[in-house]
């Protein structure tokens, strides 16, 4: 009685608007027709992976019509202090969430009237929660964290924790230490498994395969590294880098592809400037031998590059101001992965590569020069892709799992 109370006493608390009330609840938009899959994000890693997981998912269904007769919908609710991804898509709702008081939670579950919710991480918010199961959304807990579940003003509402992880149908725990402190909270053996780390993972960008074997034909086993997603601005850096290393591998070969295509012709106009023998990839030029730099100025071909190059610099990083490219597509195939200082909006993903010895930070010509000169050596970039390719695969099953149990239950609406 006494643990029910305590959920109680809370609930009433929130009814009055005491849980941090916070502005008003104003929708981000209308809620799309369709499958609208709740996520909600405790860290901008657990907003990256739900991103990805849904845009996945929607991939594998088709984004065919869901149970309202639309596609599928990701609504990405998260604190004040977590941005929308960067990479996230039109099929992407970002919707702010401030408070746990009880009338913005009757509010947001009028409007969205979410078909299943993806929790991440902890940030147990009691009020909208009860109010989800209330109303029927299957509530499922991802990458549950013992430290994240409790909080320390509700040391006078005994069992609050307990009381709201009963109202999860799954609980997929980060640890088997944090899966033995939720048995200690009541949680049962079979709405309980332990899963690992739910984060976003690497995805193979589609390619030519007779284009590449083309390509590596043509090279003739030349050295070749890749400047991806690179601002003008960068691109005296980068060159610059490229003729140091090329003192000592005359054979390197270096691919850009400008972040901006507006910006191509000042590319091919500081290539001219600089007398480098370049080829333009627009205007159907194949490299040869003597080419040393290939601008790629198209889109559509990234995963190509990413399988030619044995090392890949993420432009938009070098300069301040700057925040960085996604380091998730060149792990997806094989290649080293190195970067500027400026790389805010992927700071997680690059410091999980970073911290794996997958990824390697550089600051200027000189710096990135010397990165080149120990990549070159195949042992070294194969050792480097490999510990990146390491960390963008291991949350592969977890978001496998999830996926099919969404499969599941997403079938059962529409069909059932």
């Amino acid at each position: 009685m006494a643990s029910s109370l305590s959920l109680a006493a809370y609930l009433a608390w929130a009814r009055r608007g005491n849980a941090g009330v916070g502005a008003p609840f104003v929708p981000a938009c209308e809620r799309p027709a369709g499958a609208v899959i709740w996520g909600h994000a405790t860290s901008l890693e657990h907003a990256n992976a739900l991103v990805q997981l849904v845009e996945r998912l929607s991939a594998q269904r088709g984004n065919t019509p869901g149970v309202s007769g639309g596609g599928l919908h990701l609504l990405l609710t998260t604190g004040a202090d977590v941005q929308l991804p960067a990479h996230a898509r039109a099929l992407t709702i970002h919707q702010p969430l401030e408070g746990d008081a009880a009338v913005t939670a009757d509010a947001f579950l009028g409007h969205w009237r979410p078909d299943v919710c993806l929790w991440t991480g902890g940030d147990l918010r009691p009020a909208l929660l009860t109010a989800a199961d209330d109303a029927g959304v299957p509530l499922i807990l991802v990458d549950a964290e013992a430290s994240l579940l409790e909080r320390s003003s509700w040391r006078w509402l005994p069992d609050v924790t307990r009381l709201l992880l009963g109202r999860f149908r799954t609980i997929m725990a980060r640890s088997e230490p944090t899966a033995r402190a939720l048995r200690r909270m009541g949680v049962s053996e079979d709405r309980l498994t332990v899963t690992g780390l739910f984060q976003e993972g690497a995805i193979a960008l589609p390619y030519d395969e007779a284009l590449r074997d083309e390509m590596a034909v043509t090279l003739r086993g030349r050295p070749i590294w890749l400047a991806a997603m690179l601002h003008h601005a960068e691109l005296d850096i980068v060159l610059a880098a490229h003729r140091q290393a090329s003192r000592l591998s005359h054979r390197l070969i270096l691919i850009v592809v400008p972040e901006d295509l507006s910006e191509a012709e000042a590319f091919r106009d500081t290539l001219r400037q600089g007398k480098w023998r370049h080829t333009i990839w627009s205007q159907g030029g194949m490299p040869n031998e003597a080419t040393q730099v290939l601008l790629a100025d198209t889109r559509g071909d990234m995963g190509l590059w990413y399988r030619l190059a044995t090392i890949s610099l993420m432009g938009s990083s070098l300069k301040p101001g700057m925040s960085g490219s996604d380091p998730n597509e060149p792990a997806a195939h094989g290649s080293a992965i190195v970067y500027g200082p400026n790389v805010g909006r992927y700071l997680p993903s690059y410091k999980r590569y970073a911290g794996a010895g997958g990824a390697r930070i550089v600051r200027d010509a000189d710096t990135l020069a010397a990165a080149l000169a120990h990549l070159i050596a195949a042992d070294r970039s194969a050792t480097m892709a490999h510990a990146a390719w390491e960390v963008a695969t291991a949350g592969a099953k977890v978001t496998d799992h999830i996926i099919d149990m969404l499969q599941d239950m997403l079938d059962d609406l529409e069909f059932g």
